[in-house]
């Protein structure tokens, strides 16, 4: 779109298109684990969640011009291909509590930016987007929270922590480069 942003505005959806970048690449890391390994519910979720996660970048692209996005794609897909590939090596438990995890940091993200447009405005149309990928975002979460049980091992607690960790450092930096 042609509609200028604000830099604060500009800052967040570089961070929304980084993150939603390293979305789709999440799911492309479970993907890849679940065809070799021949998990089909895996496969099929990684199928689901990538398309979404896919239409919402495609979204974020409409808002932010290319000269305007980080400068650091490459090591957002590769952390995010690594952060869906390597708890699919241990399982569709570790797959679930990973999602949500991430989802759970992505849900609290985007809802920053809903009440900043609702108390300051915006370009229209930008909040419906911004709404719409909460919602998705947050059924992703539930979905993957109810699917992943209460029980964890203490080595899958600090992965989602050093998950939930690693987004908000990426959204840091995603905002400046």
């Amino acid at each position: 779109m042609s509609i200028p942003l604000s830099p604060y505005l500009e800052r967040e959806l570089r961070s929304d298109h980084a993150g939603e970048t390293g979305a789709v690449s999440i799911y492309l890391g479970i993907a890849a684990v679940a065809k070799w390994r021949g998990n089909r519910e895996m496969l099929a979720l990684a199928q689901m969640h990538g398309k979404t996660e896919a239409e919402h970048l495609a979204g974020v692209e409409t808002w932010l011009p290319a000269a305007k996005r980080s400068a650091l794609l490459g090591p957002w897909r590769l952390a995010g291909w690594l952060t869906g590939a390597l708890p699919a090596l241990f399982g569709t438990h570790a797959v679930y509590a990973t999602i949500a995890a991430v989802e759970t940091f992505v849900d609290q993200h985007y809802q920053q930016q809903i009440d900043h447009l609702v108390r300051q405005g915006g370009p229209e149309g930008l909040l419906a987007l911004l709404r719409k990928c909460q919602a998705d975002e947050q059924h992703h979460r539930d979905e993957a929270a109810a699917l992943a049980g209460p029980a964890r091992h203490w080595l899958l607690t600090a992965w989602c922590w050093m998950v939930g960790w690693g987004s908000e450092a990426a959204v840091v930096l995603a905002r400046r480069v």
